[in-house]
């Protein structure tokens, strides 16, 4: 027979896993976005970098 304390426990371990998972996973999502902001900053100096002068008069 489970005790009231020994389910509180239970119960306090489980919502401590799932809150690591989501601060986890939530780093996750924000290092993934990062990385994006990144390569997205990166591939627009790249084509501001290579524009023909010419175009740019217009």
């Amino acid at each position: 027979m489970v005790t009231a304390k020994r389910l509180a426990d239970i119960g306090y371990r489980a919502f401590s896993a799932s809150m690591m998972l989501l601060t986890a996973y939530g780093g996750y999502l924000c290092t993934m976005r990062g990385i994006r902001y990144w390569e997205k900053q990166k591939q627009l100096k790249l084509a501001a970098k290579n524009q023909d002068p010419e175009i740019m008069k217009d």
